[in-house]
């Protein structure tokens, strides 16, 4: 929904509920689209990175461990 800059001044309450409602308004000023008016993205809405190379990756039992060229850094 595009609506011109005069006319969201006016209703800019109405416009915001509308955009917390999942409606896209697009202020615009001489016909050219100067700004979005839209939701927040909600927590978990999307796909998040936790987990998303589970069983792709894989760490040696050793990870941890260090070998003899740092015993004289660990005494």
């Amino acid at each position: 929904m595009n609506v011109p800059m005069a006319k969201a001044k006016a209703q800019l309450s109405e416009l915001v509920k509308r955009a917390q409602a999942g409606e896209e308004i697009n202020l615009t000023r001489h016909g050219e689209i100067v700004a979005t008016l839209s939701a927040p993205a909600r927590p978990g809405g999307s796909k998040g990175l936790f987990g998303a190379l589970k069983g792709q990756i894989w760490i040696s039992d050793d990870f941890d461990e260090l070998g003899p060229e740092w015993d004289e850094y660990i005494k």
